[in-house]
């Protein structure tokens, strides 16, 4: 008599390449925020069984993603400004901590190395998408450098929104200049100097400036969908709040 067995192994494979593909749209900005993500559509969109659909959409809530809610379709997340501020908070928290280690050892890691000069290679090709890519592994670097699991894990977490800010920045960018090359070469010329106050104050800068060109970028949303609502097309949102110029702005990423 056969046994019906305890468990029930998940197609991994397709499940994390139907994660990778979806991820990907979102962070491009091909799938708008607040954008509904059902179980039915994915399946239907990509071909997979609903059960396949229903893991991909757990993974993606759980990397922050996406938000889905008791009884309500998953939709694609959209930060508010509150939310902006409160998710570069953490970040600061956990990359501080990184970096305050890796001063004191005079430790730069090798991929982090390797991710900056993808970065200024991006810049130069002017690639946002590959720059933004670049950036995450960069950060990444530098808290996987530390050695500890549990720091990783929690800015892993974190990363997911960041990336999804930056991602949604993109469908809005527009040619010019990044300076977010620079800000991360002050950040490894302090920890290469074993100068631990120093490295933590780079990072600082960069990430307050990071979230400053995010949050300008809302405020641009915002007044393009009055706009809109409006029929208003004389408002100039060529620069930020402060009145910087847009390519200085919108080309920079985290």
């Amino acid at each position: 008599m056969s046994v019906a067995p305890r468990f029930v192994l998940a197609p991994s494979s397709v499940v994390d390449a139907l994660f990778e593909a979806v991820r990907q749209r979102i962070v491009t900005g091909e799938l708008a925020g607040g954008e509904k993500l059902t179980e039915a559509r994915v399946s239907s969109e990509y071909g997979v069984a609903r059960t396949t659909a229903k893991a991909c959409l757990e993974r993606l809530t759980s990397s922050g993603l996406v938000r889905r809610s008791a009884h309500k379709s998953a939709v694609v997340t959209e930060l508010g400004s509150t939310e902006l501020s409160d998710l570069y908070f953490a970040r600061s928290a956990v990359e501080g901590a990184a970096v305050r280690r890796l001063a004191g050892l005079q430790q730069v890691p090798a991929p982090a190395l390797e991710a900056q000069e993808r970065v200024v290679l991006a810049v130069e090709a002017g690639d946002f998408a590959r720059q933004a890519a670049a950036d995450m592994d960069f950060h990444a670097a530098l808290v996987d450098g530390t050695g500890s699991e549990r720091l990783a894990r929690m800015h892993a977490l974190i990363m997911g929104e960041v990336h999804l800010t930056m991602g949604q920045s993109q469908a809005h960018v527009v040619p010019g200049r990044s300076s977010v090359g620079d800000e991360h070469e002050a950040v490894l010329r302090a920890v290469t100097a074993g100068d631990v106050e120093g490295a933590v104050a780079a990072l600082q800068t960069h990430l307050e400036r990071a979230e400053a060109r995010v949050q300008a970028r809302l405020v641009r949303m915002g007044q393009r969908a009055t706009d809109d609502r409006t029929g208003d097309t004389a408002h100039d949102t060529t620069g930020d709040v402060t009145g910087r110029p847009a390519d200085d702005v919108t080309r920079a990423t985290a």
